[in-house]
């Protein structure tokens, strides 16, 4: 007769001395035996997989939570990864709505389109894209402006405000220069600076200081948001992976401090499809160590 290993050990036998029946030896609950190796690297795994799910404002879903392991040096499958976040309950995170902020202003003159929905360039400063949105608060809205670099992905400049007057974009801009001129980038012939048709962004004041930089500005269609698809991804990430995770906000110092927290993790640890699966700074760094002559002039085809 053929059983599992052990098995007549359990099983009751005659003593010897006495030749009564011994009980049987105590069958062991399957939770008091030893980890196996497999278990045992699991639970390792789901503490590095919660870890790295933390430390990214849990957003991530199973594929970047994957790829941050890996480049942490934890070899580890992706399917185990979706595997060990479902027994977990953690997933990555999911837009809602986005609403508009920006309204044109019908006696302005509005600039070309120069950008015609093709959000890709081959260059840092080929190409930036601007927008702002609002934050619900305690105390009252709160604005917040982005600008954001195509082929990098990488937010340049941003100002948070409790007003959308054209300070709120023109410093939002002011920054994006600066960033790059700490880089020694003081050159943006060439560069397009794509917007929506809001007020703000078709001021004198605005369209100057894009003039003085030397950068062209383009403008999509009213009332279309594919016009300006970019940025306004990058509002949906910001509402998503920050605001709605990270509420209530009590007024314009706890959203500016979150703000400027989020957008360094997001220009130097968040990982994004568009770059690769890099960050976006670490992809301009490659970018740069391969053509070294555009830092330093800041000028090239796109």
């Amino acid at each position: 007769m053929t059983g599992c290993a052990g098995e007549s050990s359990r099983s009751a036998e005659c003593s010897p001395s006495t030749g009564r029946r011994s009980p049987p030896a105590p069958i062991y609950d399957a939770k008091s035996r030893p980890a196996t190796r497999c278990a045992r690297r699991d639970e390792e795994l789901k503490a590095k997989i919660t870890a790295v799910h933390r430390d990214n404002y849990g957003v991530y879903g199973a594929r970047k939570v994957w790829l941050a392991l890996n480049r942490e040096g934890t070899a580890v499958a992706r399917c185990t990864v979706e595997r060990l976040m479902g027994e977990l309950g953690l997933h990555g995170a999911r837009r809602g709505k986005t609403r508009r902020t920006t309204i044109a202003d019908p006696k302005a003159v509005r600039p070309a389109d120069l950008v015609h929905r093709d959000f890709t360039r081959s260059r840092p400063d080929a190409c930036w894209v601007a927008d702002f949105t609002h934050v619900a608060t305690w105390s009252g809205t709160v604005y917040v402006a982005f600008v954001l670099d195509v082929h990098s992905r990488r937010i340049l400049g941003w100002r948070a405000a409790t007003s959308m007057r054209t300070e709120l974009v023109l410093d939002a801009l002011e920054q994006a220069i600066w960033t790059r001129a700490q880089a020694g980038i003081d050159d943006l012939s060439g560069l397009i600076h794509h917007h929506d048709a809001g007020s703000q962004y078709t001021s004198i004041a605005f369209t100057e200081r894009l003039a003085t930089a030397g950068a062209a500005p383009s403008v999509g269609t009213v009332g279309d948001a594919l016009d300006n698809a970019l940025a306004e991804s990058e509002i949906g990430l910001f509402k998503t992976e920050l605001i709605r995770r990270r509420g209530p906000w009590k007024g314009l110092d706890d959203v500016e401090l979150a703000t400027f927290e989020w957008v360094d993790w997001h220009n130097h640890r968040r990982l994004h499809t568009a770059c690769h699966d890099l960050p976006p700074v670490e992809y301009e760094q490659i970018h740069y160590g391969q053509h070294p002559a555009q830092q330093s002039t800041g000028a090239s085809t796109p």
